[in-house]
């Protein structure tokens, strides 16, 4: 046996047993990489999808499921090649900004089934490029930031929300990818225009934020008015206060008794005449 056969023979047992620990490793997350409550698997590969041979096709992410484990707030410890991450069925109230920054394979979120009452402008900030399809319904969402949605170009659930229709809804509505499927599903609890309450987004086709502005514009208008009649009001009243203490001026000078001439002074008048 040549030396280099000796090599092979002694280095390749060596090989094999690093790539069955890379792909345990890869295959099977450490435990103290999976959020408290959670389960963590590796993604399986899409049947139709070629990655190549070796370890690096394994590389599609984990799926962490959270679903019905009692979460008040989102883990703060999500595992960073998190790509499908199920929230559902839990006691979540708020998403902070940047809940999810990190992420960067993170291509589906479920947060449905939750209390999450309204989302922030930054609150996807990070997973824009990747994510393909959030899940906000049956949760208590009235209102987002009217930028919430903007730079996503997932597939958005936003139905079973007791949503308040206004000028921002319609603004962060308008900056989904996919806005006509989504302002479809959303059920207007309360709105601005009172025709649209309880009827669905599309229902009713009115520019809210051009109403939102014809409003301000009245109240301005009415704020106007109403100090302009304060004003004349306040004129009329001081004028007429004006003319009363004159008139009460003129009557006492006139009820004064009037000084009687002396003789030597109506000689002195005819003198001087």
């Amino acid at each position: 046996m040549t030396p280099l056969d000796l090599w092979l023979s002694r280095s390749l047992p060596m090989c094999l047993l690093l790539q069955s620990l890379v792909l345990m490793a890869l295959c099977f997350p450490s435990a103290s990489m999976c959020p408290k409550g959670c389960v963590c698997q590796r993604a399986r590969p899409d049947p139709g999808l070629h990655l190549g041979p070796g370890p690096l096709g394994l590389f599609l992410g984990l799926n962490v499921t959270c679903t019905g484990s009692r979460l008040k707030e989102i883990p703060p410890d999500l595992p960073p090649d998190t790509a499908v991450l199920r929230l559902d069925h839990n006691q979540i109230m708020a998403v902070p900004d940047h809940a999810f920054r990190g992420l960067r394979l993170l291509r589906e979120l479920n947060l449905s089934h939750n209390a999450v009452e309204t989302l922030e402008e930054g609150a996807f900030s990070g997973v824009e490029a990747t994510l393909q399809v959030l899940d906000l319904s049956h949760n208590r969402i009235t209102s987002v930031h009217k930028d919430a949605f903007t730079r996503l170009k997932a597939r958005v659930l936003v139905d079973d929300n007791p949503w308040h229709c206004d000028c921002t809804l319609q603004q962060a509505l308008g900056g989904m990818a996919h806005n006509h499927e989504a302002a479809a599903r959303v059920l207007c609890r309360s709105s601005e225009l009172q025709e649209q309450e309880g009827r669905h987004f599309l229902a009713v086709d009115t520019d809210l934020c051009n109403l939102a502005k014809r409003t301000t514009d009245y109240a301005m208008l009415v704020t106007m008015f109403g100090w302009f009649a304060m004003v004349i009001s306040y004129v009329v009243y001081y004028v007429r206060q004006n003319q009363e203490d004159a008139r009460r001026h003129l009557e006492y000078l006139k009820s004064l008794p009037s000084k009687p001439v002396k003789p030597n002074e109506v000689e002195d008048i005819s003198t001087v005449v």
